[in-house]
C-alpha cells in the first residue's frame, strides 16, 4: 500500500507537466474533488457498511457557508473554512443522531430524506441562497487560485485527507469500525458501542464531505443547489463500488472514471449515461470488488498461471533431459 500510494502521488505531482492543456488540467483538478467527495461516503458505506444517498448535503452545507462568509460577509479565507467545517461537523451530527436510529435500508432512505430536506432549503432559501441561480465568487488572486497552484492546492488536500483515512483504518477505532461492519452483534457482546463507533465514523465523514465542498467552490466559484442534489450524492455512491469498497485509492479511481466519462466521452456522444452503465455493467461481472481490489486479484492469477506454466516448463525440460541420459 505504502508503494502503490508514493506511485500515486508521484504520477499525480507529474500530471500538470504531462498534459496538454488547461482544460485536462481543470479535468485531473476536478478528479481530485470528486475523489476526496468519494473517500468521505467511503469512510462509513466501505469501512462502517452504511451506504448514505444524502452525504451531498454536507458538501453543500460547507460550500455554502464558505461562499457567504467569503462574497456576503467578507470573512478571511481561513476562518471561513474553519467556520464552515465547524458547521458542516455540527450538522453532520444533528444528522447522526436521527439516522443512525435506524440501519440498512431504513439508514439508506433517512440520508436520502435528511439530504433532500437540505436541497429543498438550498432551492427555496432564495433571499440567503440565491436559489437556483446559485453564488458566484470570485477567482482568488495567487499562485494557489487556478490552474497548475489551484490542482496542486487540491492535490495536497486529497492527499493529506488519504493519509489520515489510511492511518484511521489501521487504528483502533478503525479496526472498531470494520468489526462493525462484519458483525455489529459479535462487537457488541464483546463490550464496544457499536452506535458511538457508527457516531464517530458519521461525523468524520461528513467533515470530510466538507472538505471536498469547500475545494469544490474554489475550483468552480460557484454553487447551487445541483450541488446537493441526489445525483450528486448517488454519483459518489457509484464512485465508491467502482472504485472499490473500503480501499484507499479505490474511490479516487472510480472517480476518475466518472469524471472522463462525464467530461471527455460526453464531448464526442450525447449517450455517454449509456456507456457508463456499460462500464458499471462489466465491473460488477467480471470484478464485482471493485476495479482496484478486481485489478490486484487478475494482476494475481496472472501471476500464479505464469509461475505454474514455468514450472510445468521446467518440470518437462528435466523430465526431457532424464529421458535422453536414460537412452544407451
Amino acid at each position: 500500500m505504502k508503494t502503490f500510494g508514493l506511485l500515486f502521488l508521484l504520477g499525480a505531482l507529474a500530471v500538470p507537466f504531462v498534459l496538454p492543456g488547461e482544460f485536462y488540467l481543470a479535468i485531473a483538478t476536478q478528479i481530485l474533488v470528486y475523489g476526496l467527495f468519494a473517500v468521505s461516503v467511503n469512510l462509513i458505506a466501505g469501512y462502517c457498511g452504511m451506504v448514505s444517498l444524502g452525504h451531498a448535503a454536507f458538501l453543500g452545507i460547507a460550500g455554502y457557508a464558505f461562499a457567504l462568509l467569503t462574497v456576503n460577509s467578507g470573512w478571511p479565507v481561513p476562518a471561513a473554512i474553519l467556520a464552515a467545517l465547524l458547521l458542516t461537523g455540527i450538522v453532520g451530527a444533528l444528522f447522526g443522531l436521527v439516522a443512525l436510529r435506524t440501519s440498512g435500508l431504513s439508514f439508506l432512505m433517512i440520508t436520502l430524506a435528511l439530504g433532500q430536506i437540505v436541497w429543498g432549503v438550498a432551492f427555496r432559501y432564495v433571499e440567503l441562497t440565491n436559489g437556483e441561480n446559485g453564488i458566484s465568487l470570485p477567482r482568488i488572486e495567487g499562485y494557489f487560485g487556478h490552474g497548475t497552484g489551484l490542482y496542486y492546492l487540491c492535490l495536497a488536500v486529497t492527499a493529506g485527507c488519504l493519509f489520515l483515512v489510511a492511518t484511521l483504518a489501521r487504528s483502533p477505532l478503525g479496526t472498531a469500525m470494520q468489526g462493525v461492519r462484519d458483525q455489529s452483534r459479535r462487537m457488541s457482546t464483546l463490550g464496544y458501542d457499536v452506535w458511538a463507533i457508527r457516531f464517530a465514523a458519521y461525523v468524520l465523514s461528513a467533515v470530510l464531505a466538507g472538505v471536498a465542498g469547500i475545494l469544490y467552490v474554489l475550483v468552480f466559484r460557484f454553487i447551487s443547489p445541483h450541488s446537493l442534489s441526489l445525483t450528486v450524492s448517488s454519483e459518489a455512491v457509484l464512485m465508491v463500488i467502482a472504485g472499490g469498497l473500503g480501499t484507499t485509492f479505490g474511490p479516487v479511481l472510480g472517480a476518475a472514471l466518472v469524471v472522463l466519462l462525464k467530461n471527455v466521452a460526453s464531448a464526442y456522444t450525447d449517450r455517454w449515461p449509456t456507456l457508463l452503465g456499460l462500464i458499471f455493467l462489466f465491473i460488477i461481472i467480471v470484478v464485482p470488488e471493485g476495479l482496484l481490489p478486481g485489478a490486484r486479484r487478475l494482476t494475481g492469477l496472472l501471476r500464479a498461471r505464469l509461475v505454474a506454466r514455468r514450472e510445468m516448463g521446467a518440470r518437462l525440460t528435466n523430465a526431457a533431459a532424464r529421458i535422453e541420459e536414460a537412452r544407451p
